[in-house]
């Protein structure tokens, strides 16, 4: 009987973990990896500090979008186009469109290279193969199958914790590195902190799990908007606190890991020069062993079939809630052609990109730099919805969660400044 209760409990406490896991585990996406891998190899423990600064800030803006999708029932684009001006929608739509396009190309490069260093053949093929596999998923599989899928697709980012536990690691340093970091005002490690900042918070994320939000609501017919059902208001508000929190927990504790394990193994070596996370993976073989550029590779792999629906398909909710498409992954294909055009379109020509001239570092480079941009005024409307009487009815956010949100805009609105003066310079 014990045991029964134990399992049931545990069911429950599973069943909480949905939208905010998924959200949190894509935004370690291989663009990411590279991210993190840079910055442990460049400044090594000294840049662990980023993401426990973070991760407050993450999971605050993350509450404060899904709170906004449970209680009116739709996604942010449809809410700026119901409350907003058109041209800040449409600026703000086709820019994350265009953002979520170079960074689907980065990512299913990245998982060609990682497939070519693991068994060899051509890294392009493989990319297309990722993306049209991807792509397949997305068109045919039903939301409510999908998103289980997704979920066990997390479990890849337990790579990189048991990569840091594969190689020699001293513990007391990495402490000391985490808790009393040695700052510097120099440039590149100013813009190293923002590219972390700005891959930790990201603008696809705000569109998804306020999406999903929705998607959740429309597989459970009982579930209603909290706007017109309020008494589902405290089991609600009460999962996505659990939800976000622990997804973006286990975001931030993997980038950690990505953080400690390069600058054990790189920056400890003198390996400072880290483009991609293929590049990391194939430094990592040689220093710390075989068994750990398998799991650093494979790794890269699982969190790009995590990611790359996750920004294919918040382009596509961005887009059908600025043109009032009908958009659901639940809804056959044919009931929603403009919205699953969208995820196609996006994802076939991040894979084109794949083939043209175009230096992926720097087209990153530029995604990063829109996603920064555009994520201020986003995370500004965001706030300002959530405080809106007439968008959140009697649900407006709670003190602690409004100055939280705030603080997080101001974060980034001061590294999109920080960013600009480094470029400057």
């Amino acid at each position: 009987m014990t045991q029964q209760i134990g399992e049931a409990a545990s069911e429950s406490w599973l069943k909480k973990l949905g939208p905010g896991l998924i959200t949190g585990a894509a935004d370690d996406d291989p663009s990411g990896i590279a991210t993190y891998s840079q910055a442990g190899a460049q400044f090594g423990f000294n840049m662990l500090w980023t993401v426990l600064f973070t991760y407050p800030l993450m999971a605050g803006i993350q509450v404060i979008s899904a709170e906004i999708g449970r209680v009116t029932g739709h996604g942010l684009a449809t809410n700026i186009r119901k409350h907003y001006p058109a041209w800040l929608l449409y600026s703000i739509v086709g820019l994350l469109l265009i953002a979520n396009i170079i960074n689907i190309a980065a990512d299913v490069a990245a998982m060609g290279e990682a497939l070519k260093l693991l068994i060899g053949g051509q890294a392009h093929l493989y990319a297309i193969g990722f993306g049209v596999t991807s792509l397949i998923l997305q068109i045919l599989i039903p939301y409510r199958r999908y998103v289980r899928v997704l979920k066990w697709l997390t479990l890849a980012l337990l790579a990189y914790v048991a990569t840091a536990f594969v190689v020699h690691t001293p513990w007391m340093l990495v402490l000391a590195g985490t808790f009393l970091p040695h700052l510097t005002w120099k440039s590149q490690y100013i813009t190293t902190v923002v590219a972390v900042f700005g891959t930790t918070i990201s603008p696809y994320l705000f569109f998804w799990q306020a999406s999903q939000e929705v998607e959740e609501m429309r597989i459970h017919s009982q579930e209603k908007p909290l706007i017109i059902a309020p008494d589902q208001a405290l089991v609600n508000f009460s999962r996505i606190k659990i939800d976000t929190f622990i997804g973006m927990g286990f975001s931030n504790i993997v980038a950690y890991f990505i953080i400690l394990t390069t600058a054990v193994t790189l920056n400890l070596h003198g390996i400072t020069d880290i483009q991609t996370s293929a590049q990391a993976a194939t430094a990592l073989r040689p220093i710390a062993g075989e068994f750990a550029f398998l799991l650093f590779s494979a790794g890269i792999i699982g969190t790009g079939l995590l990611a790359v629906p996750v920004l294919a398909g918040s382009a596509a909710y961005a887009m059908a809630g600025a043109f009032k498409w009908k958009n659901s992954l639940e809804l056959e294909p044919l009931a929603a052609k403009q919205f699953y055009s969208i995820i196609a379109i996006s994802t076939l020509i991040g894979v084109a990109l794949c083939f043209t001239p175009i230096d992926p570092i720097k087209a990153l480079y530029w995604s990063a730099v829109i996603n920064g941009v555009i994520s201020v005024p986003i995370m500004v409307l965001m706030m300002l919805m959530a405080v809106h009487p007439k968008i959140m009815g009697k649900f407006i956010i709670r003190f602690k969660l409004k100055l939280l949100g705030w603080v997080s805009t101001g974060v980034m609105a001061l590294a999109v400044i920080t960013m600009f003066w480094a470029l400057s310079k």
